[in-house]
């Protein structure tokens, strides 16, 4: 960059958020991140991630819901940001069936306040995430960005549909460029308490039974954050262009046939059995986990498997943390921050 750039990043102090920031900032970026810091999981794991980022003079922190009106569009005018990532949402497919409002105050109410927001003060480059849970019933692997997506299994995932949706309105409108994640099971250090790792090392490290849905009969594309965070930063520089300035075609590309605006998947494209996956947490913890077979939730996939042969084509290959690697690190996270001895 020949001069310094500003990204505002929503969701900062969450587990995708934070690591984000913490990329953008060391790129050079100086980083406005929004967050209510609510208490959805713990604060004070939020909070500690904030401590982190606030160290760098660079970096902005302000507390806030995204539905608050006139928020967004203040933070808008007042630091004008060239790069938007959007992660802030009401995360958890299972807590979607318990409070659904908070679904729609946050992923579409908290949404439409961005993107008015983005339309008074029009960034280079709108990046949004969504969720690999967008592919709802579909049996057809691996998972495509072109593939018919109308059947959500959660609400969570009927929000994140809703929000590539409004995303396409405004680009088509107003020509804001934007590029929408359809993440793929997410972990690594700083990970969030009600995901499985999170909850099956704590199980582990206490003595307590994991539960295992449907019998153990799941897989996942599992994808590593430092991963993730990698094509995030790739994908950047990589905006979508209007139908006026195209010229070669990219196979299977999402692209809009009348706006600045894809979907793109970031994945592992390397699906887990659930199984395996226990087995290397286990070998991470050096004890075998008690485990408890359940039947599946309401509002879960049995798989998922990301088809990343577009990502590929946009920003060349990913590094691809193994499993074994990659849940070593979070183990090794997980001890020293909750004070467990090694």
């Amino acid at each position: 960059m020949t001069q310094q750039q500003t990204a505002l990043v929503t969701g900062a102090a969450g587990f995708i958020g934070f690591h984000v920031a913490k990329r953008l900032l060391d790129d050079g970026y100086r980083v406005i991140g929004l967050d209510s810091m609510n208490d959805y999981y713990d604060v004070t794991l939020k909070e500690r991630r904030a401590q982190i980022l606030i160290e760098d003079p660079t970096f902005t922190m302000v507390h806030g819901k995204l539905e608050q009106p006139r928020l967004l569009l203040e933070l808008f005018c007042r630091h004008q940001p060239t790069v938007v990532v959007h992660l802030a949402a009401q995360a958890g497919v299972r807590f979607s069936i318990e409070q659904p409002r908070s679904y729609v105050e946050a992923n579409l109410i908290g949404m439409f306040e961005l993107l008015e927001a983005a339309r008074a003060h029009p960034p280079t480059h709108m990046l949004m995430a969504s969720t690999s849970s967008i592919y709802g019933a579909n049996t057809k692997m691996p998972y495509a960005e072109t593939d018919k997506v109308d059947t959500q299994m959660s609400f969570y995932a009927a929000t994140k549909k809703a929000n590539e949706a409004m995303a396409h309105s405004y680009a088509h409108l107003y020509g804001l460029p934007m590029t929408m994640f359809r993440f793929f099971t997410v972990y690594g250090p700083w990970g969030r308490p009600d995901m499985a790792l999170f909850k099956f090392v704590s199980a582990i490290q206490e003595g307590r039974a994991i539960d295992v849905y449907n019998h153990g009969n799941m897989r996942r594309d599992f994808t590593y954050i430092d991963d993730l965070v990698e094509g995030v930063r790739r994908l950047i520089d990589t905006p979508p262009l209007g139908p006026d300035h195209r010229t070669d075609p990219i196979p299977g590309d999402s692209l809009s046939p009348v706006a600045p605006w894809r979907t793109v998947n970031i994945g592992n494209a390397n699906p887990t059995a659930l199984g395996d996956f226990i087995a290397a947490i286990e070998g991470a913890m050096g004890q075998e986990a008690q485990k408890t077979y359940m039947d599946m939730q309401p509002g879960d996939v049995p798989a998922t498997w990301a088809d990343t042969s577009l990502l590929t084509h946009l920003i060349g290959t990913l590094p691809q943390t193994d499993l074994k690697t990659g849940i070593t690190a979070f183990v090794r996270w997980y001890k020293a921050s909750y004070n467990r001895a090694p």
